[in-house]
Order: structure tokens, then C-alpha cells, then sequence
């Protein structure tokens, strides 16, 4: 069956189809679209409006190629039936309690097993703990389709790796990993991803090997920058600079390279949660994650104490003064606002009731006015400001130039210019040589 079933996907007798068009979904539903016929479909009939116009709202994959593709976007749901190897690739976040919030992919599972066709695969790569794509989706896809899962229609699961506004790691150049509920599904589904990924494929021994590989690279990459946070914090203490500490440090040849920082989004700020919630239901308590966590949620609090301490030193009144942040995506170049952790500094300033304007010419503005109720305004409004915070490591704020720096200030002197760099996109001594009061995390 894999060598029929990878020849009727190239020769357009089998088409693909990609469940779920967000930063995730979309590059991959393009990428599959040059190899072989396929359907993208997402339930926001807005957002497939905006692809079938010729719009890149993620900027994944960009508007151009949007309107140069051959992917069949669409929200009706019935055109599924007309696939064959479906991808699901919705987003698995977490409730309030952060325990997993399964809603979008169980939904997704009941879609799909209303319009899944005999002989078909369905492969997942939404982010899951180990065991939800046999325990909990393949139940939902048996149910609603009336098929058998093993003799009907086959399953397996390659766990998204796509680092959103990453203009070098892209889809096509990260390794894939992929696994099925039986050889054979390995290999077709192996097969077919090795169409589009140039870096090739690595074949887990079973599902939820792949599952767990997801979960625990993002959680080590949580725990390595809680560690570089929690430094941070108790170096300002010791008032030591951090980032002189690393440049120190990263000069020996096994030191990784990791620095402080805002940790939010919708797979480092997330995925842990799901390991956590695992372990707690074998009883086992999570230890070094769940501190991690603790840690980089906190961050954003911690910075706007700092915010607040300059401001007093400077003998400035925080209800009054002019604050300004710059960047509130979760991540540098990237539109993305899920899970932002800048927010926290935001809330934390206006808890003393100052005035707290955001700057962002990356993020839309009607999706920050929807899920933050702030109103965005342009960079080049930034004016008579007490204190600038760079939140975001935009490619554009990194262009601002002293002289353009100046303009963005009240024309004072004595160290009453501060500047909170976040991300260290400024030189530390110039500034400070400029009469900035600088900090940076």
C-alpha cells in the first residue's frame, strides 16, 4: 500500500488535506500544495477570506505566495471528503488552571471523522502529551466516521517544529519527525513529508515517542532560559550586568548559548503545562519544569518592578510620567500576540495607575484591540517619553539610531532619559556615556 499510496499523492489521485491554517497549518498547506493537489481548510471563514484575497496574516509564508498558490482554501468542511492524507494541525492550549485544553483538536477529530474517507491516513501535529492520539483522538475519528482504525484508515503523528519569524529555520530545512500505529503508516506517512522536507525525516518507534519528543524539547529549552532568568534577577541584586556575565561565560566551547527573557507564545509558554499534567496523573509532581515555569511566568512582573524602581530614582511620578513600550508580539518579527508575556508588564505598570502607551509595527492592531483592548499607536509617535521600554527585538526598533533615540524623550538631562532594554538591542555604554539611565535583563 505505500508505494501506491505515496504515487496516487503525487499524481494528484489522493489529495492532501491540512485541518487548521494558522503558522502552523498554512506553510505547510503551501509546501504540500507544490507537490501535490491540496485542500486547506480552516472553521474562521475571516481568515479564509483573507488567504483566498491574497493575505498572509502570519507573514509565514507571505502574501505573494498566498496568491501564487494552488491550495484549495476553504471552510466547508464537506470538501474533506475528497482527501486522503489528512494533517491536523490546531492549537492545543491551556485553561486557566493550565491544565490541557484539548477542545480545538477533539473538535478538529470530530470534523474529520464526519467526512473521512475509507483507506485514508490522518496525521497530527498538534502539540499533545503522550497517549492523547490513541486514547482520546482516534476514539473520536472511529466514532464519527463508523470506521476501524488499523483496517480503514491508518493514524500517525509528526509534531510541528516551525519556529514562527524564523527566516532560516524554516519548514523545509527541520528535520520531521514522524510515527504511525503500525509500520506501514510510518513509512506512507514518512514518505509523503519527505516531499516537502528537504532535511528529511526520523522515523519514532511509536506515537507517543513523537509526542513526548515535542513536549520535552520545548521544555528544555523553558528550563534553560528560567535558569538564565533566575541569574538575571539575582544579579541585579549583586548589580552585575547579565549580558557581560554571558559574553564572559559563552567565550568556553560547551556553554549553550542561552540568554533572559520573556518566555510566552504558543509552544515554549504552553507545552510544559502538558507534561506537567501528565506526570500529575501518574502521580508523579513535577519538580524542575514546573519551577521553570514558575519562573519565566514571573519575568514580566520582575521587569516591570524595575520599571517602576528607575522611575522612583529618577524622582519621577509614575501616575504621571510618560511610558512607552516597544513590541507586544511574543517573539521579534513575528505578528503573533498569543500568550505574550509584555502584557504582564503592562499590567503591572497600570497596578500603579500609570500611563502606559504600546508601540508595535509588526502586531495588527485589530487583533491587539481584541485581545488586550489596547490601541496600538506608530512608532514614530513616540514622544517626550520619561522612560521607553524595548520589549520585542523588532528588526526595526534594532535600526534606531542614538540621534533618532533622542527625539523619542523630553529634552532632559542627568540621567533622566530611561531606557529598559529588555533584549540588549542597545550598546550599554553608549548609552550610558548619552545620560541614559539604561538597564538591560
Amino acid at each position: 500500500m505505500d508505494k501506491e499510496f505515496y504515487y496516487n499523492i503525487c499524481n494528484g489521485v489522493i489529495k492532501v488535506a491540512v485541518i487548521g491554517l494558522g503558522y502552523v497549518g498554512l506553510p505547510i498547506a503551501v509546501a504540500f500544495s507544490k507537490k501535490a493537489k491540496t485542500i486547506g481548510f480552516d472553521i474562521s471563514r475571516e481568515k479564509i477570506l483573507q488567504y483566498l484575497r491574497g493575505q498572509d496574516p502570519t507573514k509565514e509564508v507571505g502574501s505573494e505566495e498566498i496568491r501564487n498558490s494552488s491550495v484549495e482554501f476553504t471552510c466547508s468542511e464537506e470538501k474533506l471528503k475528497e482527501a486522503g492524507f489528512l494533517v491536523i494541525t490546531v492549537p492545543t492550549p491551556v485553561n486557566a488552571d493550565k491544565t490541557p485544553d484539548l477542545t480545538p483538536v477533539t473538535r478538529a477529530c470530530e470534523i474529520v471523522g464526519r467526512n473521512l474517507s475509507k483507506d485514508s491516513i490522518v496525521v497530527f501535529e498538534s502539540t499533545v502529551y503522550p497517549g492523547v492520539t490513541e486514547e482520546v483522538c482516534i476514539p473520536i475519528l472511529e466514532k464519527e466516521s463508523g470506521l476501524i482504525c488499523g483496517r480503514d484508515f491508518k493514524v500517525g503523528y509528526s509534531p510541528e517544529r516551525i519556529n514562527p519569524g524564523d527566516k532560516i529555520h524554516r519548514l523545509n530545512n527541520i528535520v520531521k519527525i514522524v510515527s504511525g500505529i503500525d509500520e506501514e503508516a510510518r513509512n506512507i506517512i514518512a514518505s509523503v513529508y519527505e516531499l516537502i522536507i528537504d532535511a528529511g525525516v526520523y522515523k519514532a518507534g511509536s506515537i507517543k515517542v513523537a509526542e513526548a519528543a515535542k513536549l520535552v524539547e520545548n521544555a528544555q529549552r523553558d528550563i534553560n532560559i528560567a535558569f538564565m532568568n533566575e541569574l538575571a534577577m539575582v544579579f541585579e541584586k549583586m548589580n552585575i550586568h547579565t549580558k557581560e556575565v554571558i559574553d564572559a561565560m559563552n567565550t568556553k566551547w560547551n556553554a549553550l548559548g542561552f540568554t533572559p527573557g520573556l518566555v510566552g507564545g504558543h509552544c515554549i509558554g504552553v507545552d510544559p503545562y502538558y507534561f506537567i499534567y501528565q506526570a500529575e496523573c501518574l502521580g508523579y509532581h513535577s519538580q524542575i519544569i514546573l519551577s521553570g515555569r514558575k519562573i519565566n511566568n514571573d519575568m514580566g512582573f520582575f521587569i516591570g518592578d524595575i520599571v517602576i524602581k528607575k522611575l522612583v530614582m529618577a524622582n519621577k511620578l509614575v501616575k504621571t510620567a510618560n511610558i512607552y513600550v516597544m513590541g507586544i508580539t511574543f517573539k521579534e518579527n513575528c505578528p503573533d500576540i498569543r500568550n505574550s508575556k509584555v502584557e504582564d508588564i503592562i499590567k503591572r505598570l497600570q497596578e500603579y495607575n500609570a500611563d502606559v502607551k504600546i508601540a508595535d509595527p509588526v502586531a495588527d492592531e485589530e487583533e491587539v484591540r481584541r485581545a488586550y483592548q489596547i490601541e496600538l499607536i506608530k512608532p514614530e509617535e513616540v514622544r517626550d517619553a520619561d522612560c521607553i521600554i524595548f520589549a520585542v527585538a523588532h528588526s526595526e526598533f534594532k535600526k534606531i539610531s542614538l540621534k533618532q533615540l533622542k527625539t523619542m524623550y523630553k529634552d532632559e538631562t542627568g540621567g533622566n532619559k530611561i531606557l529598559i532594554d529588555v533584549k540588549n538591542i542597545f550598546d550599554k555604554e553608549e548609552l550610558e556615556n548619552a545620560g541614559y539611565t539604561y538597564w538591560s535583563l
